[in-house]
């Protein structure tokens, strides 16, 4: 049965939302974890977290960036059109407790994702601080949503462009140097950024949480891409996880593991694009 596209938009350059008619699994999801489409048959199945979901319509919504392929492919398709599947939600949940202050750290695409977990933070009566950052302004996303669900909310930016000029990590840090106790911090985003900010709070002692989502491939541990090394245990990110605790992660090795196919994916975006007749053969 293919799922509807109920809605499609670009919401900044190369970075769309999609809202999929997905009732069963809007019903179960919940904050932290994903879902696996694929457009058609020949297409290739590929895991995106869920950034929002509503049980009483029915819906399920991703944020994805154009970087290969199918994403690419992804990005011409409209409301009304079909995904051949869309299976979920998969992976572990955030685990939302009862704790102070929390802080959510969210940089580029990984805004999408922290959404429903300073949501689900703030539903329960914790206070959230959120921070969120991209490399200019044209480039945030859900600023308003992250608003809405945060009882204060820092922005960052790489060139000044809003907010501060600088990285989600010169804020996190001036945080965890005042007077308020923060008792959590959730990052999601590049790795890059996440090894900051797990590097930031180790000396605070505090609990910093990581998703990475970013290596996962298969999404449903078959293929062994997303192996991850965490306090010195081997871990497949798409079932043990996607969060782990973030100063347990060998960040090292996870940056080395995303760069494994990336030229594969190249080919595979230049092959996509010469059959759509846009290469320069």
């Amino acid at each position: 049965m293919p799922f509807k596209i109920l809605g499609k938009i670009q919401i900044v350059p190369t970075i769309h939302q999609m809202i999929i008619d997905a009732p069963k699994i809007a019903r179960k999801a919940k904050a932290g974890q994903f879902i696996i489409l694929k457009i058609d048959e020949t297409g290739e199945r590929i895991p995106l977290t869920i950034a929002d979901f509503d049980p009483e319509k029915g819906t399920v919504t991703t944020i994805f960036m154009e970087v290969g392929k199918t994403t690419k492919h992804l990005s011409t398709l409209n409301a009304g059109d079909s995904l051949q599947d869309f299976v979920g939600p998969l992976g572990n949940p955030s685990e939302i407790e009862p704790s102070d202050t929390v802080v959510c750290v969210g940089g580029g695409v990984g805004v999408a994702p922290i959404y429903p977990i300073a949501r689900a933070h703030k539903a329960i009566g914790n206070k959230v601080i959120s921070i969120i950052g991209a490399r200019s302004a044209e480039l945030l996303l859900w600023e308003d949503k992250m608003q809405e669900v945060s009882d204060e909310l820092y922005i960052t930016t790489d060139d000044g462009t809003k907010g501060h000029h600088g990285f989600v990590t010169d804020v996190l840090k001036k945080l965890l140097e005042g007077d308020e106790p923060i008792s959590l911090v959730v990052s999601i985003g590049p790795a890059i950024m996440m090894r900051t900010v797990a590097g930031v709070t180790h000396p605070f002692g505090v609990k910093t949480i990581v998703s990475l989502n970013s290596i996962m491939v298969d999404g449903t541990g078959m293929c062994g891409a997303c192996r991850v090394l965490v306090g010195g245990e081997t871990k497949f990110a798409c079932v043990d996880g996607p969060e782990f605790n973030a100063h347990e992660v060998d960040f090292t090795l996870l940056m080395n593991r995303l760069m494994m196919y990336r030229d594969e994916e190249q080919q595979a975006l230049e092959n996509y694009k010469c059959d759509r007749g846009g290469c320069q053969c």
